[in-house]
């Protein structure tokens, strides 16, 4: 395919969705399909939890518009429907955790035995072995256990805004690339246009201005089908004698949601919870109460995600043998599970240094400063002022303290 026609395909997958996403904002208002702030989640507002379903739908429509053969995907697209549906109802009346695994495990079944996606060998992990580290017949529930868990992996790390979504788009631009150097070009265009579809979602869900929500929310039923449709590239694209990577390299791909779920998990476990309990104790949300902001965190977790896909995929390209390349995954586990249980220690380090960042940010503007002083001054004066009655009961001395409090607050009724 010429570079020219591949671009007009993606801008056409682009505007599709982005259309439908805006008509299923509106619909979304009419049915309740919206998330609203509570203990957990806190964000400002009613935000719609259409992500998902536009992506989907929007893929599909460019498919077939363009005509694209889908025979090999038929798995994919029923897979995916059976999820999105099931996001969706759970979106709107809670389903219970059976039923969201038992659509994840039927999902994946469909992908082995429609699709013909399975996951047969684990690589080269054998040191001296020319052969691969066979499954077996323990193949298909590998497979499942494996779909089950990445597909929650990117639920669970689905905390902030724009951040799954911009773990995916790594993913999808990194597989669209190892299948382009491998001559798939079918796989490479079904990658890029689903990452088209994902892009118009983030033109929408991205707080490019902190002080404005997003208009959408990726919702379960976009965790669910992006989760199903990562496993099917990574697993595709990994097996079999012309391979475009290896598994090792699948991992490194996806190295963030993984590791980050499976840490919290053994946290839950340790501290006597559900594995499966909600919490904001993420590295997102570790990031935010060291003193990060939602775009921050999520510049931040990007960019460890593609630093670590990156190392994968220049491991294959440099054939360095997979047991090492395993053996490296691992020892990143193992330091990321040390910091996260010493979490605590994190946020102190981290929130010293943004003090004595933002406080040369405040210096070298001093215009920006008096502006955040007169924002907060006179209710933080005031509580000084209380406070300072309090400890010494002395009227006067609490006089002189109100003074400039009074002062501050004209510069802000002003």
């Amino acid at each position: 395919m010429e570079p020219t026609e591949l671009l007009s395909d993606l801008a056409l997958g682009f505007g599709i969705t982005a259309a439908l996403l805006l008509i299923l904002r509106k619909i979304a208002f009419r049915i309740d399909l919206l998330d609203r702030p509570d203990a957990r989640k806190q964000h400002q507002g009613a935000v719609p939890l259409v992500g998902g379903l536009g992506i989907f739908a929007g893929f599909a429509l460019t498919c077939l518009l363009l005509d694209i053969p889908l025979g090999a995907y038929r798995g994919l697209f029923a897979g995916g429907m059976i999820l999105v549906l099931v996001g969706v109802l759970d979106d709107l009346h809670d389903l219970s955790p059976k039923a969201r695994f038992i659509a994840q495990g039927l999902a994946a079944l469909i992908m082995v035995y429609w699709g013909g996606v399975e996951l047969k060998d684990l690589g080269h992990l054998i040191p001296g072995s020319d052969e691969p580290l066979q499954l077996a017949w323990v193949c298909v529930p590998f497979t499942v256990f494996a779909t089950v868990g990445v597909i929650n992996a990117l639920n669970m790390i689905d905390g902030v805004d724009g951040l799954a979504g911009s773990v995916v788009m790594n993913a999808l631009l990194g597989m669209a690339l190892l299948a382009w150097f491998n001559g798939d070009t079918a796989d490479t265009e079904m990658l890029l246009l689903i990452g088209s579809a994902v892009l118009a979602f983030l033109s929408f869900n991205w707080r490019f201005k902190l002080n404005r929500p997003p208009l959408m929310f990726l919702g379960d039923a976009g965790s669910l089908l992006l989760g199903f449709t990562l496993t099917w590239f990574l697993i595709k694209l990994s097996q079999g004698p012309h391979r475009a990577m290896t598994p090792t390299t699948a991992l490194w791909l996806m190295a963030v949601p993984l590791i980050d779920t499976i840490v919290m998990m053994a946290r839950r476990i340790r501290k006597g919870r559900s594995p499966f309990s909600a919490d904001r104790e993420h590295f997102h949300h570790v990031l935010q109460y060291a003193g990060f902001n939602p775009r921050e965190a999520v510049f931040l977790i990007l960019g460890v995600s593609i630093t670590l896909a990156a190392v994968g995929t220049a491991g294959q390209h440099y054939g360095i043998p997979e047991y090492l390349m395993l053996a490296l995954f691992l020892g990143v586990f193992a330091a990321y599970y040390q910091m996260i249980m010493r979490s605590w220690k994190l946020m102190r380090f981290l929130k010293r240094s943004i003090c004595r960042r933002r406080s040369r940010d405040r210096r070298s503007n001093p215009d920006r400063r008096r502006q955040q002083i007169d924002w907060v001054g006179p209710e933080r004066r005031q509580i000084q002022d209380r406070r300072m009655q309090d400890r010494r009961g002395n009227n006067d001395s609490a006089s002189i303290y109100n003074q400039p409090s009074a002062t501050i607050s004209l510069k802000a009724e002003k």
